[in-house]
């Protein structure tokens, strides 16, 4: 073969044709590939946003009813034979109103009630004067010197309801030595004395 010139493919072969360029993508065929990619972002940037946002702090937790409420001894008074009756004065400190469902006291041979009549409810940061009556149904079944004699006062509020023994200082228990004494004479029971044997 003599020559210069471009080759000439052989038998049976074919020359490779030149690839077409692609078209470029239309201003559509971009949005449309736009819209996936950002939408992905923004929700990317809003998941990371509520995994890292600043959370509140939970709410303080609420007080115990007895854990807000004082009650204070103010006078005592006898009102008729086996009947004394005494005033306190409840006061709520804080926290949620504080609901009294009943007043009592500790003694078998005594029974009590209050005025105003239970249940009847406080507003914190506010005082209610309670005026207890206490009836002697049994003289041999109360003390004739009361030691460290107590109120037991149920209270309840939005946390939880609790019975609370209030020992309300020497005052009451002075009062109550007296009027006890005053309602029932001689009838207070006092000391057993041990039985006397007899000489044979």
């Amino acid at each position: 073969m003599t020559g210069i010139g471009p080759l000439e493919p052989g038998e049976d072969t074919w020359a490779r044709e030149p690839a077409e360029p692609r078209p470029a993508p239309r201003p559509w065929q971009r949005r449309t590939l736009l819209i996936p990619a950002t939408a992905c972002a923004v929700l990317a940037a809003g998941a990371a946003l509520w995994v890292t946002r600043p959370r509140p702090a939970p709410p303080p937790e609420l007080p115990f009813p007895a854990q807000t409420v004082t009650v204070t001894f103010l006078a005592g008074r006898t009102t008729a034979p086996h009947r004394l009756a005494f005033d306190v004065r409840l006061t709520v400190e804080s926290g949620p109103p504080v609901t009294v469902t009943r007043v009592s006291q500790p003694y078998a041979g005594m029974s009590a009630e209050s005025e105003p009549r239970a249940p009847f409810r406080t507003a914190p940061g506010s005082a209610r004067v309670i005026t207890v009556t206490m009836r002697v149904t049994e003289c041999g079944r109360v003390p004739k010197n009361a030691a460290l004699p107590f109120l037991e006062v149920t209270l309840r509020n939005t946390r939880a309801i609790q019975t609370q023994s209030f020992i309300l200082g020497p005052r009451y228990t002075r009062y109550l030595s007296r009027a006890l004494g005053e309602a029932c004479g001689e009838s207070a029971p006092s000391s057993p004395k041990p039985p006397r044997r007899l000489n044979s």
